[in-house]
């Protein structure tokens, strides 16, 4: 079915994310929202360091999820957020999206007290069905947190890189701590394919750099989706 990178942007560009919580109940959603089921959790707020939601299914005895898709990487900013999905359900990105994007909103609205449309439209996709852009796409989708710092990665203008990969390890916001080895948010994403890939989290760590100094991303703009 291929894979598909998908971006959804707060309307007029307004942030999305205005704290912690806001981050952690979005990746809630990733999980709780990633099923062919109802979701069972709707009130259910993260307080945790580091998150293993298989955890409480097991416990209370809940029935196996039947997922809607493979979320292969995912990364939060504060006014959108990047997605690498592989849909398993008929229609599962769209069922998926349909999902999460409501389900967001409603929790963002009722907690600030607002109304009305959250996201800029549709989200935006795009199936990923050229090897050299699926080789690219994870790179690019983990290496977003960069703009925070305003380090000119886009424009290849980094004078530290260790710098810059430091800053990587502490932004928590994103599935990158997980592919390499760092357990942040592990049942959130299905990274067997990935990891194949990279051959494990040293190797990705060492690619990641390696694809920050080489990066030119006019062989990937129409990928991208900014």
């Amino acid at each position: 079915m291929g894979m598909f990178h998908v971006l959804s942007r707060g309307v007029d560009k307004r942030k999305i994310f205005l704290d912690d919580k806001d981050h952690l109940r979005f990746i809630h959603d990733l999980f709780e929202f990633n099923d062919e089921k109802p979701a069972l959790n709707m009130g259910y707020f993260f307080q945790k360091q580091s998150i293993d939601l298989r955890s409480r299914y097991i416990e209370k005895g809940v029935e196996k999820r039947k997922l809607l898709v493979k979320i292969l990487a995912f990364c939060l900013m504060p006014n959108h957020y990047h997605l690498l999905l592989e849909p398993i359900a008929e229609n599962g990105v769209t069922k998926f999206m349909r999902k999460l994007n409501i389900g967001y909103a409603k929790y963002f609205n009722t907690k600030y007290e607002r109304s009305g449309t959250l996201f800029e439209g549709r989200y935006k996709s795009l199936i990923v069905n050229d090897d050299a852009h699926f080789i690219h796409l994870p790179y690019y989708i983990h290496l977003n947190p960069l703009d925070l710092m305003g380090f000119g990665w886009r424009q290849r203008k980094i004078s530290d890189y260790k710098k810059a990969e430091e800053f990587l390890e502490q932004y928590r916001w994103s599935s990158y701590l997980d592919y390499i080895g760092k357990k942040n948010f592990p049942s959130v994403t299905q990274r067997e394919i990935l990891n194949e890939f990279f051959g494990g989290p040293k190797q990705h760590k060492e690619e990641v750099v390696k694809w920050l100094k080489e990066i030119n991303l006019k062989e990937i703009d129409k990928i991208i989706l900014e």
